[in-house]
Order: C-alpha cells, then structure tokens, then sequence
C-alpha cells in the first residue's frame, strides 16, 4: 500500500517543493522587479528621494499581487547625505602627491572647507591607540588598516572580525587627540573601490567627532607601503558629508491571510534602504524582491497557508535599524505572534542553505526538512543568527532564520559603487527565491515556532 503522503514516488513535501522551484525559475519576478530598484530608482539611503521613490514602487507591486492586505508602516529614519565627491592623495614632499580612492563613512562629519591633512600613523587594533598614548597621535591621521581574514572561509565571521574599526574607530582615535581617519575598506579583493557603512560617534559632543573615511584596498596597500618607506608623509582629505535632522518613512508590508491560524505570523522580508554608493542590487535590494516573490509564488502555486504570511520589507537596517525597530515593537503594541522570521540579506548569489536562531526542540524539526533541500544543493543547515531587521522580534519559542547564499564574492560588492544589478545573476536570485518559499511552506504546514 503506498503512503498517504507519497505522490508517484515522491512524497507530498519534495511535489511542493518541486513546483516552488519549477514556478521561481520559469516565472518568477524577482529579477524584474530588482531591474527597477537598480536601474529605475538606485540607490536608497534612508531619508532620500530615491528611498521614498522605492517605497512608492514596491508598495504598488505588492498591491498588484492581489494579497489580503498592504500598507505602510511610518517610521522616522535619519537623514546622512553625503554631499560632492570625496578627494585624498598622499603628499611625499610639496607638489609630489598620489591620488588614492576614498569615501565618507555614513554618520561622518565633514572635514573643514580646506580639508584636513596630517602626518599619518597606522594601526591594527583599537586597542594599539592605548598602547601609543596621546603622545603620538594627536594631530595625526589614524589609519586603521586590519584586513578580513583570508583563512576564514564564512566570509561574514571575517567582516565581523574586522569591522569595529569601521563602526568605532572614529570615536576612539579621538580621544587621543586624532584630526581624522582613514579605514581599510571591508572586503577581502584587492581593488580600487571605497565601501563605505556605518560609523558612530557615541557620546562624542559634536565639537569632539573627528571625519572618518573608507579607503579601497589597494589605496590602502599603497598608503601602508609608502608609510614604511617615508613615516613623515602627510595624507590629505576632503569631504562634505553632513547629518540632517530625521525624516518621516517607512516600512512596506503585505501579507496573505492565515486560513486556519490567522493570529499566528510568518514574516519573511529584507532591508528596502541601501547605501549611495551603488544600486543596492546585492544588499538588500535581492533580498526584498525575493521576500515579495515568496508571496507572489505561494499563491501562483495554488498553496493556502494556515498562518498568516507577511512581507516585511524594512527601512533603514543600514545606518539605524529604526524600521526592524519600529515593527517588532508595534508587533508588541498590538499583541501580535509571531512565531518563524526569514530574512534574506546576505546577497542574490547561488542559496547554500539557512541559518536558524532557534529551541534546539525546533531546530531537531528543521532537520527533518534537510534531506528536501539537498537535490538544490541547499545542504547548510546551521544554528547561527537570522538577520539584523528579524532580531528585534527575538523572544522564546519564534524562530528566526537567515538564507545564507554563497558569500565568496559578497564583500567585493558589499557598500560599494560595483553594487550594480550587473553583478547579480538571474538564476542564482531566483534560486534564492525558491528556496525561501519552499522553507516558509514547510514552517507554515509543521507549526514551527508554536511553542510561542
């Protein structure tokens, strides 16, 4: 007698599967709609007009989509502009200068109208400021020049390992007494382009920030070097960079109705907002156009979900989190229970499987569901984080999950200007796509995440 649950050789799960998969390669939309947050609106830092412009946009892609409900969630986000093109170069001695590529890092302060420019000392750690004093910084330039690590093959533990240069040192260097600083760029090419990303001052007066900026990897190879050959170079930069006061937003939602357990929620989404610098096709405009394809597909497919499944896509992850913020506390507000997250910002590059922050009770289920992915060649199943907008929903018995693609190439692009729709592979986001439908069904049917 054949099992109830086995269909033709196949069980009910690995047919499901098969027509996610079938639908996101043959018609799936994600590719098209990430052309037009790309190449239509560009890139979307929080408070701008291209910000709003794609939040005009996805809403009504949404709305086209025939979904129960979508609307607008207001959230006030901070507004950084960055204003003209930053400039540096290397000075070995009066009118012998190099050019190097740079860029401000997002919460910098302006440098003066004449730019700064200083002697330069380098360091490794936040911590070798302390060991040098202020004695040997004041009126300098910090250079913090610390790669990723190369050895380490999950390339986000090597950004993680590196990036507090970024998001701190700006504020430590002055309280030695530093003019400004100058950043290795995150990425782990060699290349000439700048990434930017967030820094922060702390509690830093406005009188105590110093500018703070990105330089590319090669710039810093070549700075390092020249600084060995000749110590007293000076190093000169200029940028314009300005914080404004907060700016109404906000967050995109929509959302398929439950048929059996409305007041249970599944959300899956990514970050609408993206740096300047480039289009934002890769972080996290791949993850939003996903997380609306995952939508789209459950209902082409046919398939009626138990729970309430919501698209979430989130402003400002980049330089604030004031929208992941803002939901999970109006969640709060209004009772809401959610009960399994699914955030993709990790890049469109070929899926590899998904991280899960979870009750090891759940994640003994989730296993279970391993062997349906492995003939897409979805075989990490990890414990680990979800995702920055999906952490403020932590609380005991939700799951939270991450889709982790291949992330060998992800920082070359990551906060960058080569953060183009270019770069970003038809089939590989579409992959993505079918691989996040196919984990929410299985969430949905098996009550994951009820223990909340």
């Amino acid at each position: 007698m054949v099992n109830m649950v086995t269909i033709y050789g196949q069980t009910e799960d690995e047919k499901q599967l098969k027509i996610f998969y079938d639908l996101a390669l043959t018609k799936g939309k994600s590719y098209d709609w990430l052309n037009h947050l790309s190449n239509q609106i560009g890139g979307r830092l929080s408070g701008s007009v291209q910000a709003e412009q794609a939040i005009v946009y996805t809403k009504a892609e949404l709305d086209s989509l025939g979904l129960d409900r979508v609307w607008l969630q207001p959230v006030m986000v901070p507004k950084w502009v960055r204003g003209t093109p930053e400039f540096a170069y290397l000075e070995s001695k009066p009118g012998y200068t190099s050019n190097v590529p740079i860029c401000a890092l997002g919460g910098s302060v302006a440098t003066p109208p004449g730019g700064v420019k200083a002697n330069v000392i380098e360091v490794r750690e936040l911590s070798d400021l302390e060991k040098l004093g202020k004695a040997k910084i004041q009126g300098k330039i910090v250079f913090f020049n610390r790669p990723m690590d190369p050895t380490l093959l999950n390339t986000f533990q090597a950004y993680s390992g590196a990036v507090n240069q970024r998001s701190s040192g700006a504020a430590e260097a002055s309280k030695y007494g530093a003019v400004g600083v100058i950043v290795r760029s995150m990425n782990l090419r060699l290349d000439d382009y700048p990434h930017t990303g967030s820094t922060s001052y702390g509690d830093l007066t406005d009188a105590e920030k110093i500018p703070a900026a990105a330089i590319s990897t090669n710039g810093a190879e070549f700075l390092s070097t020249t600084l060995k050959l000749d110590p007293n170079i000076q190093f000169y930069f200029k940028q314009n960079c300005k914080q404004l006061e907060d700016v109404p937003s906000f967050n995109v939602i929509g959302e398929i109705k439950g048929s059996t357990k409305p007041n249970e929620i599944i959300v899956v989404g990514g970050h609408l907002d993206s740096w300047d610098l480039g289009d934002g096709a890769h972080d996290d405009g791949a993850g939003c156009v996903q997380s609306m394809d995952v939508l789209r597909l459950l209902k082409l497919s046919g398939y009626k979900p138990k729970r309430t499944i919501r698209v979430v896509l989130f402003m400002n992850e980049e330089n604030g989190l004031r929208g992941g913020r803002k939901y999970a506390s109006e969640a709060e507000k209004n009772g809401e229970k959610h009960v399994f997250a699914l955030e993709s910002d990790a890049g469109g590059f070929t899926p590899r499987g998904f991280s899960f922050d979870s009750s090891e009770a759940d994640f003994s289920t989730i296993l279970n569901w391993k062997s349906l992915f492995e003939p897409y060649l979805m075989q990490q199943f990890t414990k680990g984080g979800g995702g920055a907008d999906i952490g403020p929903l932590k609380k005991e018995g939700i799951v939270l999950a991450g889709l982790r693609p291949d992330s060998q190439r992800y920082f070359a692009h990551h906060h960058a200007e080569n953060d183009t729709f270019e770069h970003v592979n038809k089939r590989e986001l579409e992959l993505g796509a079918a691989a996040m439908v196919s984990l929410i069904y299985l969430a949905d049917k098996y009550d994951l995440g009820s223990a909340n």
